[in-house]
């Protein structure tokens, strides 16, 4: 029997994906909505029509066992899973792969390549589950590093011990989430920290890029789950206090959640856990204006009644997933615990948004599961389809790609129809056909939203990532000239940089310098990611 392996040119397992019915579905769908009789359909690639570049270092004798320079390996863990990475497989460009991909299983192991990589002047990338969308695990183009080795923590992968007490668990930070949710099943606790790309991420990934999970409310980022960590440097090994809380100075773990990998390999945590929720709620509120909408989100985000679920999305956001019908936003609202019923709150919740012109299906709420259903359900199951989009997208031509942000409440109704607008002009402009923007809320806080905008046009095969980039800067510059942060939990990468650049402060960039020099003096951890000498 063959191992079951990810794809090297998409999302997913080999044999998994959208099914020719329902591309034969949506094939006319898409073509219709884009403007185009049919489409031109690129084959993915196969591994065996990919001569890649020879190895530039030699794997000594003493890392053999957890290094290896396999075609296949190399393949996978040549690009994340951004929109440019998408076009150039597609276009079969491997021009820039790891020289050797490192696997180790101890943190012995990744002290020992830390070592070879500063003696041989080679880059080290740490990999997480590869589904970086800013470039964030892209070998560099660099005269100043000799190789690159590509550091993927996969047998790193348990749960060390739970702690039932306190309701944390200590685990390794290569475990990717369907194996870190089941090995906590038994225990009857929960993580509850599902991004998008929960299947095919880990934990260590999710604390360097301080992903965003399941909570729309409250514990929005993975940040107020770590109670803990362990990190290897090249400078050495440093460990974090277990505690609920601590005001001893600036926080360590706050330095390494975020930091992308640039200052060593997060190797385990312990994380903050909760019960499994056996009460949910849940129901879709339709509303004719979106901005009353968004007053509505405002006035629950500020009424501290935290819904698991406080999605909104705009009327085309709605109708492009096949949960609205095109002319109304759509909130997908939602409330979960594992201790009381949830009556009082979804009422007060559904209460706030009758005030706003908002209006809900009451026989739903009666329903168990109600969450999967209707328009919820629609919404549920596109967005966990999405993943599977971009390779289809991309074959055939298609010019599309997300970006979020996040801004303060006074600011939002002007900032999203600049951004929009700005952003709608720009791609069709590039592309010459229809195009649209839409939007929708991730995550709500009570001073304001993070906005997430999708746009999508019918593209140029031939210049393809030239429109891409023309439409992504745009869309960057318009988020910081009008008040916004570059990413909200997408994470910097190599994609933001420059953005990046100009919304920190300077000062705080001398300050980062000086804490890579420190643990990383020959600055060989992820190079291009945050900063540069």
């Amino acid at each position: 029997m063959h191992e079951r392996r990810r794809k090297f040119w998409g999302w997913g397992w080999e044999g998994e994906g959208l099914t020719r019915e329902e591309l034969k579905l949506l094939d006319p769908v898409w073509a219709k909505r884009l403007g185009v009789s049919e489409f031109e359909i690129t084959p993915p690639p196969a591994a065996e029509e990919i001569s890649l570049r020879l190895p530039r270092i030699a794997i000594p004798s003493s890392l053999k066992e957890v290094c290896t320079i396999d075609h296949y390996e190399r393949l996978a863990h040549c690009y994340g899973q951004s929109f440019p990475d998408s076009v150039r497989i597609f276009q079969r460009d491997f021009s820039n792969p790891p020289d050797v991909v490192a696997l180790p299983r101890t943190e012995q192991d990744i002290v020992d390549i830390f070592d070879w990589c500063g003696s041989t002047g080679a880059a080290a990338i740490p990999y997480g589950g590869g589904s970086s969308v800013v470039g964030g695990v892209e070998p560099p183009r660099s005269e100043h590093y000799q190789a690159t080795v590509t550091i993927d923590l996969r047998n790193l992968n348990r749960v060390i011990e739970i702690d039932p007490v306190s309701e944390a668990a200590r685990i390794q930070a290569g475990t990717y989430g369907p194996a870190l949710e089941a090995q906590l099943k038994p225990s009857g606790l929960t993580l509850r920290h599902f991004p998008q790309s929960f299947e095919f991420s880990t934990l260590g990934g999710w604390i360097a890029t301080r992903s965003g999970g399941h909570f729309a409310t409250l514990h929005t980022h993975i940040d107020e789950l770590v109670e803990s960590l362990r990190v290897v440097t090249p400078k050495g090994i440093i460990e974090t206090r277990r505690l609920p809380g601590d005001g001893a100075g600036p926080s360590a773990d706050r330095l390494f959640i975020g930091s992308e990998g640039i200052f060593g390999i997060i190797t385990e945590a312990w994380m903050r856990l909760r019960k499994r929720p056996t009460f949910r709620a849940g129901t879709t509120v339709r509303f004719a204006d979106f901005y009353k909408a968004a007053d509505a989100v405002r006035v629950i985000s500020q009424a501290g009644l935290y819904p698991a679920n406080c999605r909104l999305l705009d009327a085309q956001e709605a109708a492009m997933a096949g949960a609205g019908d095109g002319r109304h936003a759509l909130l997908v609202l939602a409330f979960e615990s594992a201790d009381h019923p949830l009556d009082a709150w979804m009422n007060r919740a559904l209460e706030i948004c009758g005030d706003h012109g908002g209006e809900w299906d009451r026989t739903a709420l009666e329903k168990s599961g109600s969450h999967r259903e209707g328009a919820a359900g629609a919404w549920r199951n596109a967005f966990l389809r999405a993943c599977y989009l971009r390779e289809n997208l991309t074959a055939r031509g298609v010019l599309s790609d997300t970006f979020e942000t996040a801004i303060t409440w006074e600011r939002f109704a002007d900032f999203h129809s600049n951004v929009k607008d700005e952003v709608q002009r720009v791609i069709s402009k590039v592309t010459g056909n229809r195009a649209w923007v839409t939007c929708r809320f991730t995550y709500i806080y009570p001073d304001g939203p993070a906005p997430y905008f999708t746009f999508v046009s019918m593209g140029n095969k031939e210049n393809l990532l030239d429109q891409f980039y023309t439409v992504k800067r745009a869309a960057s510059d318009a988020l910081l000239k009008h008040g916004g942060t570059i990413t909200h939990h997408h994470a910097v990468g190599r994609m933001h940089r420059p953005q990046y650049d100009r919304q920190r402060p300077e000062l705080f960039a001398e300050a980062l310098r000086a804490a890579k020099r420190e643990f990383d003096p020959k600055w060989m951890l992820n190079p291009g990611v945050l900063i540069d000498h």
